[in-house]
């Protein structure tokens, strides 16, 4: 089967899917490092107006997944599709350009940058195709900010003067931005206080309400049980469970993640 390219892509997704539609769906996605097998046979199906917890120990695979689906890193095997059409994802920009964003720990802010520079940052909108327009870059940001229903310092504020939270929000905000429908959460509650924590919570139920595909990956099982729709664990390489956790006690989850369920 054929390959579309992103911006072909594109041009036939003229719709998005409704809520509970898949948006992505892997089969098979196996990366080898030489000898070693980091992930084997992976399925994954991420859908609009869900979030997905991606669950395991360290060395469990959750790593090289992200990096396979950010297109920083290509698959030895295994197919990846955006509403049903085979993808090539060779680097996070082709990766963005078919709606897939991904936001790590790093967040990759610049400190002296304001908000808004931040938020356009490597796609800043320019005014006679040299000067720097930012008056469109504040008014577009002052509007994501609302859509998020997120209350920051002016745009104009530098970002070191924000709270790790804040930061998040930028980051999240950015794949708003983009036009995102797929947004990868790496470990974003990480280091951060529980006020803190709960605003970050709030945009990722801001993102499922907008239709998103979230893929949420945290070590942190109240938080996965406060936003997540669905939970898929990896275990050495292998993906062991796809729960629905409507139906899943906490202690159930972990026996998965642990490999009691598995006689591990």
């Amino acid at each position: 089967m054929g390959y579309l390219e992103p911006q072909t892509l594109r041009a036939v997704d003229a719709e998005a899917p409704m809520n509970g539609a898949a948006i992505l769906s892997a089969q098979g996605l196996t990366c080898r490092y030489g000898h070693v097998t980091a992930l084997d046979g992976v399925e994954l199906e991420l859908r609009a107006g869900q979030v997905t917890a991606l669950l395991g120990d360290n060395g469990a695979g959750k790593s090289t997944l992200i990096s396979l689906l950010s297109g920083v890193n290509r698959p030895s095997e295994g197919e990846i599709r955006i509403d049903g059409t085979p993808v090539r994802i060779g680097s996070p920009d082709q990766a963005r350009a078919v709606g897939i964003a991904t936001v790590f720990q790093t967040l990759a802010l610049v400190e002296d940058r304001s908000i808004a520079e931040n938020l356009f940052l490597g796609r800043e909108p320019v005014r006679f195709g040299f000067l720097l327009d930012r008056g469109r870059m504040h008014r577009e940001a002052a509007a994501v900010f609302e859509r998020l229903q997120v209350k920051l310092p002016p745009v104009g504020t530098a970002v070191r003067y924000l709270s790790g939270g804040q930061r998040q929000a930028i980051a999240v905000a950015r794949t708003m931005l983009d036009g995102a429908r797929v947004v990868i959460l790496d470990e974003p509650t990480a280091a951060l206080g529980v006020r803190e924590t709960g605003k970050v919570l709030d945009l990722i139920r801001q993102l499922r309400a907008a239709g998103a595909a979230v893929l949420l990956v945290s070590h942190n099982m109240e938080n996965v049980f406060d936003v997540a729709d669905r939970a898929v664990v990896l275990r050495l390489g292998r993906k062991v469970a796809d729960l629905d956790l409507a139906g899943v006690s906490r202690a159930e989850l972990v026996r998965h993640i642990v490999g009691a369920e598995h006689g591990a």
